[in-house]
């Protein structure tokens, strides 16, 4: 049965400019669906974990008309079973009733396939399975929500605070006031290009610090890796074009109504050169005036 958590509700009635929000949860088994809805739930959204998929409609129209929940978030996973494949079309549905966003949270196989063996919680698809064949299943049973998904998450390298902050940066409407949140990433092409990126920027043409053995164990964050990658000349022009570049389009995209922004910047293990560029992109925006987080996928800890 569904379990409910009731936020703080605020009395009075709504305006036709403010019909409630719905945020509707899904995706992997231990892609922490859980911690994501409590996260919602501290940023004061009415919290339902696991409502049938039937009710989705009614749900949204009582978000709609009801004068004490004003933003809702609801968890739906593969417990639905084959029922998922309805879910297009019931969200079609709801959209046209109540503002609806659908976050899908995944990640790589092996940290799911850990995640598992660390909880020796049995997987949802099948108990007597291996995990790693019913987390096969499952991705393709969600596949049809995954494909109307607003926002894909990959929260393989996410602990769970770094996934409580990036949920407030993207939903807390107070953040909000300043139109636009930006996250300057760091990542390694050879993990994959982050899903969720708006923007990547390829700096693998910078040299590697990697191949200078007092700097290989470092990161760039580091201040003497920082200064090697700083010293060359297309480091600084291209900091500075990339800037440029940034500050026209990110008055564009406020324009067009965009709340999050990531920026993700990649070479090729995503230790040295991109995360010495995604720190000092994340000064140079900041002094601009816009809210920026750095986020750095594989940078060892």
């Amino acid at each position: 049965m569904a379990t409910k958590r009731a936020a703080k509700k605020k009395a009075g009635t709504k305006s036709p400019d403010n019909a409630g929000e719905l945020v509707i949860l899904t995706g992997m088994s231990g892609a922490g669906k859980a911690s994501a809805l409590k996260a919602f739930e501290d940023l004061g959204y009415y919290a339902v974990d696991n409502l049938p998929l039937e009710l989705i409609p009614q749900f949204a129209e009582l978000v709609r008309s009801s004068s004490e929940i004003e933003r809702a978030a609801l968890v739906i996973d593969v417990r639905e079973g084959i029922r998922l494949d309805r879910f297009p079309a019931i969200l079609k549905k709801v959209q046209k009733v109540l503002a609806t966003k659908v976050l899908f949270l995944e990640a790589h196989d092996e940290a799911l396939v850990r995640r598992y063996s660390e909880t020796r919680r049995p997987h949802p698809m099948g108990r007597g399975e291996m995990v790693l064949k019913s987390i096969g299943a499952e991705r393709k049973r969600l596949d049809p929500i995954r494909n109307v998904a607003d926002i894909v998450l990959d929260t393989t390298k996410f602990n769970v605070h770094e996934l409580r902050a990036h949920i407030n940066a993207q939903f807390d409407h107070a953040a909000h006031e300043q139109h636009l949140t930006i996250a300057a990433m760091s990542f390694g092409f050879k993990a994959g290009v982050p899903t969720d990126a708006d923007l990547v920027f390829d700096v693998r043409f910078l040299p590697n610090p990697h191949f200078i053995p007092e700097f290989r164990p470092l990161t760039g964050k580091d201040p003497k890796v920082a200064k090697y990658v700083r010293g060359f000349p297309q480091t600084e022009e291209f900091l500075k074009k990339t800037t440029d570049l940034l500050l026209f389009l990110l008055p564009h995209y406020i324009k067009e109504g965009k709340s999050y922004l990531t920026v993700a910047f990649g070479c090729t293990g995503g230790q040295h050169r991109s995360v010495m560029i995604a720190e000092e992109m994340r000064k140079r925006l900041s002094q601009a005036g816009y809210r920026v987080t750095a986020a750095h996928r594989d940078m060892p800890v």
